[in-house]
């Protein structure tokens, strides 16, 4: 199917990414049954292999999203299974009255990705919308998330104060974070990367699912299916279990539920065995729904071209598709320390905007050279900012002409998102077998 996609933009061999076909057991699993390719899925999900990550579509991305997140992206897409997603019903939940450019954001905010090294033979990059199974487990979620959770999330009334122009008395926008804990759980993604500022998102999730998995994890036949699953581990180990199960429940002993839950990863189980024993273990019943963690990842240092937080809404943001002759003007234009009045007067990088860009873009021998001749005089402020100028110019090159490709060839660009689409969709699809037949909705 991709590789008839490419042939048709004429890119065959072009590029890594025009190279990307689908993995060879897809092609196997196209040839079984679906409850028998959902099964096999389910059994080979590893949630701690697993990061799902997304973003709302505003159109072109800038520096700050390319510090922020993307280069975070291009380290976990190579070491884990990575799902990567614009985030366009998320985009909705605020700005709803402004549908126009949802779809070019979506396009532009996909492309920069691309150009930036995001590689859809590592990552299944989609468009949240197209994956219809995020509204469903976001129905069915809501179904026993208490309200008082959603009104608790620090960013709900955070935003209502920074949106005050918005009706956000909405069902969507109290809604969010649980859409948010569906993308996660659909997935059974048990790695989110986040800042410190959205763990909290990570933590109504790890409520949700430890809700859930309460309400639903015993099946019948769940002590029979813990049993079997003990016998397999062995004699011996299957004694050492029970009686680390026996003094972690009993005694609260942290380190017999460690030593416990240490055998079962490492016995020779099926994923399904040991789901149930962690169930049995912490009494939740089978985990149908992984609890995530939350990846925390560092704050970005890429401050705005006045020194606030880079944002497109301050205007002080400079693209990853800026001509360099534009990156020069916007550089040249930034405020300094404004201490140096004149050319002679000393300053202090530290009380200057452009010392952060320095921080960020340039070596240890700049950075000394800056702090000397900034303090001395003996540097200008032209001259203090044409190494960032250089070093972002150089960074960017790359990625300007990697982004020229994909916009040239938008049917390449739809090709990735519909291969993403129809990986993801299969994820999800399998987790669902599970929740509906949990919640008594799996109709023959």
């Amino acid at each position: 199917m991709v590789e008839h996609d490419l042939a048709k933009v004429g890119v065959e061999g072009s590029s890594p990414f025009s190279r990307s076909i689908l993995p060879l057991y897809f092609r196997a699993l196209a040839r079984i049954g679906r409850e028998d390719r959902q099964e096999i899925r389910l059994r080979s999900v590893n949630p701690q292999q697993r990061v799902l990550s997304g973003m709302r579509p505003t159109g072109r991305l800038h520096l700050g999203h390319y510090h922020g997140v993307l280069k975070n992206w291009l380290a976990l897409q190579h070491t884990y299974e990575c799902f990567f997603f614009a985030a366009d019903w998320h985009a909705l939940t605020t700005h709803y009255d402004e549908p126009g450019q949802l779809g070019q954001h979506t396009h532009d905010m996909v492309i920069d990705w691309l150009a930036a090294g995001v590689d859809p033979a590592a990552a299944k990059l989609f468009i949240q919308s197209q994956v219809p199974e995020h509204a469903e487990l976001h129905l069915l979620l809501s179904m026993i998330t208490p309200l008082g959770w959603l009104e608790r999330v620090p960013t709900y009334k955070d935003q209502q104060e920074k949106l005050k122009e918005k009706d956000l008395a909405t069902y969507g926008f109290l809604g969010y974070p649980l859409l948010q804990s569906a993308d996660i759980l659909v997935y059974r993604a048990g790695l989110v990367p986040v800042g410190a500022d959205q763990v909290a998102h990570v933590e109504i999730t790890r409520e949700i699912a430890r809700r859930f998995n309460h309400l639903y994890g015993r099946e019948a036949g769940f002590g029979q299916r813990v049993d079997a699953a003990i016998g397999k581990l062995g004699k011996k180990s299957a004694q050492l279990y029970v009686d680390n199960r026996r003094a972690w429940q009993e005694k609260g002993d942290q380190l017999a539920h460690d030593s416990a839950r240490a055998l079962v990863q490492t016995g020779s189980l099926s994923a399904a065995d040991k789901e149930h024993l962690f169930g049995d273990l912490d009494g939740s019943g089978k985990i149908i729904l992984p609890e995530p963690q939350a990846l925390l990842t560092p704050a970005s240092k890429m401050a705005g071209l006045d020194g606030q937080k880079m944002s497109k809404s301050y205007g002080n943001t400079i693209t990853l598709r800026e001509e360099p002759e534009v990156v020069q003007t916007r550089i040249r234009k930034m405020p300094t320390d404004p201490a140096r009045v004149r050319r002679t007067d000393p300053g202090d990088p530290d009380k200057c905007p452009v010392w952060a860009w320095h921080e960020a873009y340039s070596g240890t021998e700049v950075k000394s050279w800056v702090q000397q001749g900034c303090r001395s005089a003996g540097i200008g402020c032209i001259e203090c900012k044409q190494p960032v100028v250089d070093a972002i110019n150089a960074e960017l090159a790359p990625i300007r002409e990697r982004a020229q490709h994909f916009a040239g060839h938008p049917e390449l660009v739809r090709s990735i998102l519909d291969q993403g689409r129809d990986a993801a969709r299969m994820a999800a699809q399998a987790t669902l077998v599970e929740v509906r037949q949990a919640m008594g909705l799996a109709y023959r």
